[in-house]
């Protein structure tokens, strides 16, 4: 199984992480992916990116050393009613808007909290995927958040670094991968990159997926093609709103 797109990469933007876009665009290339989404954290987090930021991506080109480059965002969940920050002005200039809790936003609570602000943040029409929600730090209820994911259409990452830093996250993870088997939940497989060797490390991710039984079509950066059709329709979908 291939991934085309790192659905989840940061630039020195985030504060906290260190290559600049063209190092992560080399990197993307090195590992022979096809493209790239550029997620830097948005501004509630210490450190991050002021939304202008997010609004000058414009200058950006579309490629950069052959491979694509999306505009995106990992947005951070602030409070249990799914609270995130970015508005509309900002997520309509944007490709992939994913989020997810990080505790200098929100502090861990219980399960029931969490859940709750997930299944809250899902309904932003603006929100097209969850990042690292097998985090054990915030556990959740798993069948809930899955099956509500797979109504929407919203996608579940599952997050290599995850497995590096996060400490429990093979056993959340693993049984989040076959709720999304079981659901039919779009995943994207992100490497979290915080510098551009990572770009593209999927490794224990993919056999995390594998081991779960998730078909590639599932898989929605599997290729470039169902990548950029999934953008377009939740783009489609927020039409009229």
């Amino acid at each position: 199984m291939r991934i085309a797109i790192d659905t989840h990469t940061h630039s020195v933007a985030s504060g906290h992480a260190y290559s600049t876009i063209d190092q992560l665009a080399e990197g993307a290339r090195l590992r022979g992916l096809e493209g790239f989404v550029l997620t830097d954290h948005g501004p509630a987090l210490p450190g991050g990116p002021h939304k202008y930021h997010f609004f000058n991506l414009r200058v950006l080109p579309d490629y950069i050393a052959g491979v694509r480059v999306y505009r995106g965002i990992e947005a951070n969940i602030l409070d249990s009613c799914g609270t995130l920050d970015f508005d509309e002005q900002l997520a309509t200039r944007l490709d992939f808007v994913m989020a997810g809790f990080h505790e200098i936003c929100m502090s861990p609570q219980n399960l029931i909290v969490h859940t709750e602000a997930l299944l809250m943040a899902m309904e932003n029409p603006y929100l097209v995927a969850i990042s690292h929600p097998g985090n054990p730090v915030y556990p959740i209820d798993q069948v809930a958040v899955v099956r509500r994911a797979a109504e929407l259409g919203k996608a579940l990452e599952i997050n290599d670094s995850s497995f590096r830093i996060r400490k429990g996250s093979s056993e959340t993870c693993l049984a989040l991968a076959k709720l999304g088997t079981k659901f039919g939940c779009p995943v994207v497989c992100g490497s979290d990159a915080h510098y551009w060797g990572d770009v593209g490390r999927f490794d224990t991710a993919l056999s995390v997926i594998t081991k779960a039984g998730i078909d590639q079509k599932q898989l929605v950066n599997a290729d470039k093609q169902r990548f950029d059709a999934f953008i377009l329709h939740h783009s489609t979908l927020r039409i009229g709103i």
